[in-house]
């Protein structure tokens, strides 16, 4: 299937397109809410400022796909591959991404507001003012990341894996780090007012 073929079929109501191929597929700025890609291959595709609210993206992968800008808000992305995808600016609002693969994703910026990054991994991925306030990121790996600036207000960090990550002036206010190994990472200028550091 090729991306003019997929408009076509949405546009006429269609909205399961379950275990397609779409690799280096160009959808940028098309609405595609509420779209069933499950398990499909969209490698390298362009979605740059496309409506994907309410999509279901479980097992998906998009892997060096362009997300820049995309509105991913309450999406259902279950064990998707993301790694080194481009998700600078990318809404992703209540998103479910629990045990998806973000590693040496770009999500500056991004909004991950109350997403559930729960057991996602997120190694050497690029975080920097993204805001993941309320977040679940309960078991992530975090290692390598870099979270310069970014707000991790009220995030859920039980038993995190922050190995070697960069959370300088990040906003750390009423997170719970007692879980975590803090050895070895850089929390210069952190916001850590009402943090429980308790080890």
């Amino acid at each position: 299937m090729d991306a003019n073929e997929l408009i076509r079929h949405y546009g006429v109501g269609n909205r399961d397109f379950v275990q397609v191929s779409l690799r280096q597929a160009h959808l940028s700025e098309i609405c595609l809410a509420g779209i069933n890609l499950s398990r499909s291959d969209l490698t390298g595709a362009t979605l740059s400022a496309a409506n994907l609210r309410l999509s279901n993206l479980s097992e998906a992968i998009l892997a060096e796909a362009n997300l820049w800008r995309a509105d991913l808000s309450e999406a259902f992305m279950v064990w998707a591959n993301l790694s080194k995808a481009n998700l600078i600016r990318a809404s992703l609002f209540k998103a479910d991404l629990h045990n998806a693969t973000l590693a040496k994703a770009d999500l500056r910026l991004a909004d991950l507001r109350y997403a559930d990054l729960s057991n996602t991994n997120l190694e050497g991925a690029d975080l920097r003012y993204a805001d993941l306030s309320g977040a679940k990121l309960a078991g992530a790996n975090l290692s390598k990341a870099n979270l310069t600036g970014t707000k991790l207000t009220k995030a859920d960090l039980y038993k995190v894996n922050f190995t070697k990550a960069i959370l300088s002036r990040t906003d750390l206010c009423h997170a719970d780090l007692s879980s975590i190994n803090l050895d070895g990472v850089d929390l210069g200028e952190a916001n850590l007012i009402a943090t429980n550091l308790r080890e």
